[in-house]
């Protein structure tokens, strides 16, 4: 089977097209999976990009959806011929969060999704949301979980709530959809106008310009007569003091990204005053994500994909994640 693989020690043009022995029939408890799909996320740029070294010739991307050919002895979850998508976490089945690390995630601890072809136990894959292709399946199991679990799963989301959400990457879009999908209503940051008008086409109540309103947190703040109920934190230290401005006293805000780094100063007699609830996360597990699955069943809601590039082309896909030139997802298929 054709497979790319990272080099040591990383690097975008280290990525390579090779061939790796086809991984056979399943067996007990395991699905053979025909791949056809995978997306981009800061978490993939970290690994290919040399900042979170792996071992030389892994195979990357945590996100992977296909085909199921053949199941194992016991599977009783899937049928060859069912549309499946990988779990970031595929030993975390459920309950509270019980890992701390990415030693088993693909692609990155353990080899990924950007190959044809991949034999893994059944609890590593769910079924994919019905309707959709194969390049919108995979954006779910990295960005939107993400979004998913910060809003429904550790927010407690409901309609009528006010969400900030921060830019227009893959977790920002899609937790514009599924706010919108609750009956939310949503502020949308970006330093692009262009980016921020696709924001409103995508249902958008208000948007903020932060580059040329350095008082954003204020703005969202007053926008929502007193705060906003949600924030989706994905810049980090950069950003973090004006989500806690932006936040309603009690709120909620999701600490899921460090575009602006790993770390820096928390305004925390703010923080206090607000009484507000900082919740680190990392994607989640697989029954977050069947539940997921299963409300996108009954939605008449498709991811946004900026743009797809073909396998060989993976390098090419992570330069134009680097570019942010982006808007929502970008899909690599074949």
């Amino acid at each position: 089977m054709k497979a790319m693989i990272l080099d040591a020690p990383g690097g975008l043009d280290r990525l390579r097209l090779v061939e790796r022995p086809d991984p056979g029939a399943p067996g007990a408890g395991m699905i053979r999976v025909r791949l056809h799909a995978t997306s981009l996320n800061y978490h993939d740029y970290g690994v290919v990009s040399g900042r979170m070294p792996t071992e030389d010739g892994r195979i990357p991307m945590a996100d992977g959806a296909g085909i199921v050919e053949a199941v194992g002895e016991g599977v009783t979850d899937f049928a060859a011929g069912d549309s499946v998508v990988a779990c970031f976490f595929p030993d975390w089945q459920e309950g509270p969060a019980r890992v701390g690390d990415f030693a088993r995630t693909p692609g990155d601890g353990i080899d990924g999704y950007a190959c044809e072809t991949v034999v893994a136990p059944a609890t590593a894959f769910t079924l994919s949301p019905k309707g959709y292709d194969h390049a919108q399946a995979a954006t779910i199991t990295t960005a939107g979980l993400t979004a998913w679990r910060s809003l429904v799963v550790d927010g407690g989301l409901k309609a009528g709530d006010r969400v900030a959400v921060l830019g227009t990457g893959g977790v920002s879009i899609w937790a514009l959809q599924i706010a919108k999908l609750m009956g939310a209503s949503v502020v949308v940051t970006s330093s692009s106008d262009a980016k921020l008008e696709r924001a409103r086409a995508l249902g958008a109540d208000h948007v903020i310009n932060y580059r040329t309103h350095a008082d954003w947190g204020r703005m969202v703040h007053d926008w929502a007569g007193g705060g906003v109920d949600h924030v989706v934190e994905v810049g980090g230290p950069g950003t973090l003091a004006q989500s806690i401005d932006a936040v309603r006293i009690g709120g909620h805000i999701g600490l899921i990204g460090v575009l602006t780094g790993a770390s820096g100063e928390v305004p925390t007699a703010t923080m206090m005053l607000k009484q507000a609830r900082l919740q680190g996360l990392i994607v989640g597990s697989r029954r977050m994500q069947q539940d997921f699955v299963r409300a996108l069943d009954t939605a008449d809601l498709r991811p946004v994909i900026d743009r797809s590039f073909a396998l060989d082309e993976l390098g090419d896909a992570f330069r134009h994640q680097e570019s942010g030139a982006h808007f929502g997802k970008i899909a690599v298929t074949w």
